[in-house]
């Protein structure tokens, strides 16, 4: 039986590696998705709004679907939800006046956000405080100051997550910071100037895990991507220092992985694979001896 509701903290946790599935872009969000997602290999499913559309009536329609039609062999009610939100994490200011999409994305009842584009310190610490009820103290006075989300959507949340509104205000919380908590933040670091501060912003509280997207990184860079060369030494290094300042600072990494070279990915420390392959997961849930059904 689950022990947490966020099944991809109840993997982390564990030490076991998490894979998900999802787009940038162009996620179905239909409660007729939503059963037959239900029943996914991944552990998580990723929701593009970076780039996909801003869809609240399409996001509750969806997770209606995955409820009617879970819960998963694992026995959570669903799959971890975790939702790439359109905010660009380049500036404090600019991540304050748009907190309205975390609030509008929490409320129905997703597991986690990923803040895209993450630049500054300030950013990313605002970021963290607009997902966070201002009761909840943990960190408050060591690098955060109190949450800003306000009451409102705990009702709605509660109802997917299947436990009292008042529970979900306590629950609501970022892990690891909260070890009690049920929500996963990340941050995606994937510019110059990201990489230039990763080592200050993987300090946030809050944060739980972090990775280096290479396609914006390959821009950013003024490099194009060419998947049959050798990868430039810049976005190598660029990885690198993102994946140490993961190690140095408690927080998880998130990479690409193939049936080819899991298992080195698995050794190598990379805590949650992207590329949303089915036989990845199964080679790298054989490697690590998975006990968790899917």
């Amino acid at each position: 039986m689950a022990k947490r509701i966020n099944k991809a903290i109840e993997l982390l946790e564990s030490k076991e590696t998490v894979y998900y599935m999802g787009a940038h872009s162009g996620h179905v969000l239909t409660y007729e998705q939503g059963i037959i997602d239900a029943k996914t290999w991944a552990d998580y499913i990723n929701i593009g709004m970076e780039h996909g559309a801003f869809d609240m009536p399409g996001l509750d329609n969806y997770i209606r679907g995955l409820i009617d039609g879970g819960p998963t062999p694992s026995g959570h009610k669903t799959p971890a939800i975790i939702v790439e939100a359109p905010v660009e994490g380049t500036s404090e200011n600019i991540v304050r006046y748009n907190a309205w999409q975390f609030r509008m994305i929490l409320a129905r009842g997703v597991h986690g956000i990923i803040l895209c584009q993450a630049e500054s310190v300030d950013a990313v610490r605002a970021f963290v405080e607009s997902c966070r009820y201002p009761i909840n103290t943990p960190g408050v006075g060591y690098g955060l100051e109190r949450g800003t989300r306000g009451v409102g959507g705990h009702p709605t949340a509660s109802k997917v997550w299947d436990i009292d509104p008042e529970n979900y205000i306590s629950k609501c919380e970022p892990w690891p910071l909260n070890p009690d908590g049920d929500l996963l933040l990340g941050v995606k670091i994937e510019s110059v100037r990201g990489v230039a501060n990763c080592e200050q912003i993987l300090t946030v509280p809050g944060i739980g895990y972090a990775e280096f997207g290479p396609g914006d990184g390959h821009m950013s860079y003024g490099i194009r991507r060419d998947p049959n060369k050798p990868l430039d030494p810049r976005i190598i290094e660029a990885r690198k220092r993102v994946k140490e300042a993961c190690e140095k600072n408690g927080k998880f990494f998130l990479g690409g992985g193939t049936p080819d070279n899991i298992n080195n990915k698995i050794d190598e420390g990379v805590h949650i694979i992207s590329g949303g392959r089915q036989d990845t997961a199964e080679a790298g849930r054989k490697y690590t001896k998975r006990q968790m059904p899917v």
